[in-house]
């Protein structure tokens, strides 16, 4: 994310620390021999996570489409959702049978994300699980999309003017912030999905994290199991009273009121 102090090289060593084999390679996701280089690299491969974003900076929350910064919304389309599709364009023919495409995105209802361009991006991440499942399931292949709840990144504590050391503080002028998960805990349901022999089952369809730890028993990085969905039901009722249920053989929408978080 531009102009955050973390770097891949950190990142790669954090795989390492935990019994993975991390490798820094940069790559711009909207320039197509990039990311043909990148796959050239790194070969076949079981698992492709989708997770192209880049646009906190983009996002004007309040603003109608005709107020918006047009260029920032175009460029939001090129950065989260451009960067998938030339993403999934070089790495899908290196995907090996019985392998697994995740895209990620904010939310699991088809609902309003409270700004034109986020809503628009978010939700198109989630037609193109269902549309690489149709595409893919003739390979053997499982693609779905998997949303966090109210994401710990390192902007949301930097943008709450906390630390993961004392991030419940922020609970003070965020009462939902309470409920909010570490990038772990969604990374964990990922690894889930993977490992399930069944996951087939799931095609085409956009699941929860909250949803996903229940189902495989996943634990934050702290030892807790946090249900973003469940904590708002007893906690905030006035926004969870007009939720309901649309078509779920809908690739797998739920309806839910307007409820925007940063993704």
């Amino acid at each position: 994310m531009k102009g955050r102090p973390e770097t891949i090289h950190e990142t790669a060593e954090i795989v390492t620390a935990r019994g993975g084999r991390g490798i820094a390679v940069q790559v711009d996701h909207t320039i197509p021999a990039e990311v043909a280089a990148l796959f050239e690299r790194v070969g076949a491969l079981d698992l492709l996570v989708n997770d192209i974003w880049g646009g906190d900076d983009l996002v004007a929350w309040g603003k109608k489409l005709w107020e918006a910064n047009l260029e920032d919304g175009l460029t939001l389309i090129d950065r989260a959702i451009k960067t998938h599709i030339i993403t999934s364009h070089f790495g899908l023919p290196k995907m090996r049978p019985g392998g697994l495409v995740v895209e990620i995105t904010d939310g699991d209802g088809y609902y309003y994300r409270g700004h034109f361009f986020y809503d628009l991006v978010k939700t198109t991440v989630i037609r193109m699980a269902f549309a690489l499942s149709q595409e893919l399931k003739d390979r053997g292949i499982t693609a779905l999309a998997v949303t966090p709840g109210f994401l710990r990144s390192e902007w949301m504590l930097d943008h709450l003017g906390v630390t993961e050391a004392n991030w419940r503080d922020a609970a003070a002028t965020v009462r939902e912030f309470i409920a909010s998960e570490t990038p772990l805990f969604v990374g964990r349901c990922v690894a889930a999905l993977a490992a399930d022999p069944r996951v087939a089952a799931k095609n085409g369809r956009v699941f929860a994290s909250w949803d996903l730890a229940d189902e495989y028993q996943v634990l934050d990085a702290d030892g807790t199991r946090p249900h973003f969905a469940r904590w708002l039901r007893e906690h905030m009722p006035e926004v969870a009273a007009g939720w309901k249920k649309l078509d779920d053989t809908f690739y797998g929408y739920w309806g839910k009121t307007p409820y925007g978080l940063p993704g």
